[in-house]
């Protein structure tokens, strides 16, 4: 298990309280000095045309789950870094599927996002047929004027 008491990174602050359990990497607590927050909506592994990536694959769902996150968050002009909160959906009760989507959550380009406080759930049903992950995410934005070009209405 990964110690990482405290972290401060510009407006953000993880802590880890010694008193609580070790964690594998990610922070018990992130506390946001101020400025403006994103709360996106779960992130789905639909592709842009609004299939379903990789039928009865977790990885390949999470794969595309990553994708969508980080054009959703570069939207609003943040990155994995701005994330506070995450919460991760994934259609299982097997802890070995659980931890490979963990595993490959933290080792995509998304990674730094798992790095803050974090719940990895198993659940029954998605809101999708055949969907297997869902990711909800929180951010922190940088101070700036407002949404990037690439977000439409």
């Amino acid at each position: 298990m990964t110690d990482h008491p405290t972290r401060t990174t510009g407006h953000l602050t993880r802590v880890n309280p010694e008193a609580l359990h070790k964690t594998p990497g990610y922070h018990h607590i992130t506390v946001v000095e101020a400025g403006r927050t994103a709360h996106l909506a779960g992130q789905c592994p639909l592709d842009a045309a609004g299939d379903l990536a990789g039928p009865g694959d977790v990885l390949a769902q999470t794969d595309q789950v990553v994708a969508n996150t980080l054009v959703a968050l570069a939207a609003v002009d943040a990155g994995p870094e701005q994330v506070v909160r995450t919460v991760i959906y994934v259609v299982t009760d097997e802890t070995e599927v659980l931890g490979a989507v963990w595993q490959r959550l933290v080792g995509s380009p998304l990674g730094p996002a798992f790095s803050t406080a974090s719940t990895l759930l198993g659940v029954t049903r998605l809101g999708f047929t055949g969907q297997l992950v869902e990711l909800d995410v929180t951010a922190a934005l940088p101070d700036g004027p407002g949404l990037s070009a690439a977000s439409s209405g």
